[in-house]
């Protein structure tokens, strides 16, 4: 030991050793509750999650159920629409022939009347 050191300071190490111990130690104790609140917390949020992503699952599984409904009354409007038509055209084969003639005109007008116009802006 030194011996310039002054008595005071040599009776003062001890105590200052034995804070610094117990400040280590409770540092030691603080760690372990924070990791033991870190485990907790996380046991918590895993079964949030769990949950959360088995509701996600449940609702696409219920969106494709839906989906596959409309399609399936779409299939059978369009079904059914296709039924009336074949039926009209084969009890009123002359009307249909003016009907489809008179809207074929139509568009050739719409789009003929579409390209004079596009070509008067240029």
């Amino acid at each position: 030991m030194n011996t310039n050191t002054p008595p005071a300071s040599r009776d003062a190490m001890p105590a200052k050793r034995e804070a610094s111990a117990e400040m280590l130690q409770t540092a030691g104790t603080a760690m372990d509750l924070a990791e033991n609140k870190v485990r907790s917390l996380r046991g918590n949020i895993d079964p949030v999650v769990d949950k959360l992503a088995s509701k996600a699952q449940q609702l696409a599984l219920q969106s494709l159920d839906l989906a596959g409904e409309a399609k399936d009354r779409t299939q059978q409007s369009l079904s059914r629409a296709a039924g009336a038509t074949t039926r009209y055209v084969s009890e009123q084969p002359l009307r249909s022939v003016l009907i489809a003639a008179a809207v074929g005109a139509a568009v050739a007008l719409l789009v003929s009347s579409s390209r004079h116009r596009r070509q008067n802006r240029d």
